[in-house]
């Protein structure tokens, strides 16, 4: 399979399994050339510290993917980050960003207020919200992430329908129209994340409806398995791959140094 999976993380994020190069043995025999480390960056500020590398581990990340970078032909590593967008990260991100050496900056939403929304010991919560008024909510959320021009690519977009609670359609297609627009004009990426088949709701983030909605904008596409398992580095890919082709799409982007490069799909 002739793609970059273009999220992986790593045990240092406290909820992966496996040794680094497990995963990169994984890649190679399920046939992934390219993959990109993505572990969820620190944050000094203590936000959601249970689910994301400590600050005095990131210079063993570092170290030890940019070794993996210099090093590796098959697959080829590359060296990103998932980061959070949440009420003022931008105080920490806009400095440290800046001085990283990342070829890839996912940004992604996991809280809406303090609600972990996507996390399955707060998932009854959802039997108690208006799901219209909270995929709202997190769209605008969405539209302020792309609004900051931190990030890459948008990771699993439509992350809140995980456990199977969605809006109808004709809600979601004007819901989502904002948010789209801004990622657009930001200029970024989203990524068919084949994590959701893994979950209740057994889709990919995003849906073709979203995915037709990003290709009429001409929001460019990658692939990301959100692995967190070794098992997992390229899963589906074959499935992810029809649903970009079905949407329209023809070509995806590879990313060095957080720069994008259009690439034929195999």
């Amino acid at each position: 399979m002739m793609l970059t999976d273009s999220h992986i993380h790593t045990f240092l994020c406290k909820h992966a399994t496996g040794e680094i190069a497990e995963y990169i043995e994984a890649a190679n025999k399920n046939g992934i050339t390219e993959i990109c480390f993505t572990d969820h960056v620190p944050a000094p500020d203590g936000y959601d510290s249970k689910h994301r590398m400590d600050m005095d581990k990131y210079p063993f990340y570092h170290d030890t993917i940019k070794e993996l970078r210099k090093n590796s032909r098959n697959p080829y590593v590359l060296f990103g980050v998932e980061a959070d967008y949440y009420q003022d990260c931008e105080k920490i991100l806009y400095p440290w960003l800046s001085e990283q050496d990342f070829d890839l900056v996912i940004g992604s939403i996991h809280y809406i207020r303090d609600w972990g929304f996507d996390n399955p010991e707060e998932r009854s919560i959802w039997d108690s919200v208006d799901i219209p008024n909270t995929w709202r909510e997190y769209l605008e959320l969405l539209g302020k992430l792309a609004n900051t021009r931190l990030y890459d690519v948008i990771g699993h977009l439509d992350i809140p329908k995980k456990f199977g609670h969605k809006p109808t359609d004709k809600i979601l297609k004007e819901l989502a129209k904002p948010a789209l627009d801004r990622i657009a004009s930001a200029n970024m990426a989203i990524e068919l994340n084949t994590a959701g088949l893994r979950k209740t709701i057994g889709e990919i983030y995003p849906s073709l409806l979203i995915l037709q909605m990003a290709h009429e904008r001409k929001i460019p596409i990658c692939f990301g398995s959100d692995a967190h398992q070794p098992g997992e580095v390229g899963y589906a890919f074959d499935e992810a791959l029809q649903l970009a082709r079905e949407a329209g799409y023809t070509q995806y982007v590879r990313f060095s140094h957080r720069k994008k490069q259009l690439t034929p799909l195999p």
